[in-house]
């Protein structure tokens, strides 16, 4: 087992070099630029239609755009946003939320770009059913000839969509917060307690995700809300019980961000890597799985759907994401190195709220990771599907439920370190593919935003 960690960890470091960074940070930059900061400009309209405002149920897809939307953030404003801030800061120190920060700016102009091609470049499955994501869109927008860079994309995705770091995580929290304290199990004996918890995971994950997509959709659009709202409240009120010292958790961020003294040798450019890392993971832009998901909302408008997924790195990165970092920073707890991962947000949730601070992160880690597990399982599938047949796609979620238990027992070490490096494969098609079809985009979003001013001088509705 020490064997495979080892080189699951020298594939992730590998895999998430300056190639890959410049891949992704370079490229949202571009989308920035060349959108002439369209995400920004149109924030108003994406809420309309977020809201419904230009819903057609006669549309083609599966889902709704807040379902879509919802979907893609239950797997987004997950375990990333509570346990991978956590392993970021404790890893990076302070100044990697910065560079997350950053990630998550270009990351809107990315999203935008990569689901307005999502919806543009819709393919069919082995079955004619109307599919989207970025192996479609290398197919579908770049021809046949490129086809082995979506069979690439797929065979990543297989695994970068598996449960276990949200199964770990969970099992985690579960472990050190409920069961320990309860005498339930101990500190040195963990891995059956570990393993009855990972069961108890697959049975609930399977009573949602073998109901297909619609359900996925059904459960996130009531479940994320309440979860980003319930744990918003808790790390307010952590913020508040510190308010003191706020001020200074800012200073701390700006300045290790730049000189980057607290951690990782001194070196920025791996404080850079570090915070992108963690962004990808918790926001996905320029991954791929995000563009999936989108490319199932009922819209015969890919801008429209581009406009509304942009609004993913806002909500995950730069408003939850900063909270939970701010709330770990204030109460000094990512500097114990006795703790990893989400017992680091637990610390400081107990911190601020002794005796009951702790099962509150309980409750929203079941909400955060449960929406987490229903919502990757989709993004297998349709990987799945594309290599083998979407006949057979709905195998691929047994194989995904028994790896929960694989990751309810291993080290966080393994788990992150294959989910980061199957990320990075993933991004190369998703990326390369959105590069090559930029000025697609772009001539789409002038005939869609010609046609509103239209209907905005019809109408007075619409406002940019």
């Amino acid at each position: 087992m020490e064997a495979i960690e080892n080189l699951l960890v020298a594939f992730s470091n590998a895999a998430w070099g300056l190639p890959l960074l410049f891949l992704l940070m370079g490229g949202g930059a571009f989308f920035m630029l060349y959108s002439r900061f369209l995400p920004f400009r149109y924030l108003g309209h994406s809420v309309n239609v977020l809201r419904g405002k230009y819903d057609d149920p006669d549309d083609p897809g599966d889902i709704n755009h807040f379902q879509a939307l919802s979907s893609a953030l239950a797997a987004t404003v997950g375990m990333g946003n509570i346990s991978g801030v956590a392993v970021a800061i404790t890893t990076g120190g302070p100044g990697v939320l910065f560079w997350m920060w950053v990630s998550a700016f270009v990351g809107m102009a990315t999203k935008f770009f990569t689901c307005s091609l999502s919806v543009m470049y819709r393919g069919k499955d082995s079955q004619g059913r109307v599919e989207g994501g970025p192996m479609y869109v290398v197919e579908e927008g770049l021809g046949k000839k490129w086809k082995p860079l979506a069979v690439f994309f797929c065979v990543a995705g297989l695994f970068g969509a598996l449960p276990i770091f949200q199964a770990n995580q969970l099992t985690q929290v579960i472990r050190e917060v409920v069961l320990v304290p309860s005498g339930m199990t101990s500190d040195a004996d963990t891995f059956y307690s570990d393993l009855i918890t990972g069961l108890m995971l697959v049975l609930i994950t399977s009573m949602v995700i073998f109901g297909g997509i619609k359900r996925i959709g059904q459960v996130a659009g009531k479940m994320v809300p309440s979860m980003v709202v319930l744990y918003m409240l808790a790390v307010f009120y952590i913020m508040f019980a510190n308010y003191e010292s706020i001020p200074g958790a800012f200073a701390q961020i700006f300045e290790d961000a730049f000189t980057a003294e607290a951690m990782l040798g001194g070196a920025v450019g791996a404080i850079i890597i570090a915070g992108a890392r963690r962004a990808a993971f918790s926001n996905e832009a320029g991954i791929g799985t995000a563009s999936m998901m989108h490319g199932a909302a009922k819209t015969d408008e890919p801008i429209r759907e581009g406009l509304v997924a942009m609004l993913g790195p806002l909500i995950d990165t730069l408003v939850v994401c900063t909270l939970t970092g701010v709330a770990i920073i204030v109460t000094g707890t990512w500097d114990d190195s006795q703790s990893n991962g989400v017992s680091v947000t637990a610390a400081a949730f107990d911190d601020a709220m002794p005796g009951f601070g702790s099962y509150i992160l309980v409750l929203c880690v079941l909400i955060f990771a449960f929406t987490s597990l229903f919502s990757y399982s989709y993004y297998g599938t349709k990987c799945f599907g594309y290599l083998f047949g979407a006949k057979y796609k709905h195998y691929y979620n047994y194989f995904y439920v028994l790896t929960i238990v694989l990751g309810a027992t291993a080290s966080i070490t393994a788990v992150i370190s294959l989910i980061d490096g199957m990320y990075a494969m993933m991004a190369i098609p998703t990326m390369v593919s959105a590069l090559l079809l930029s000025p697609k985009v772009m001539a789409a979003a002038k005939d869609y935003f010609r046609r509103m001013r239209t209907f905005k001088e019809e109408h007075n509705e619409f406002k940019a």
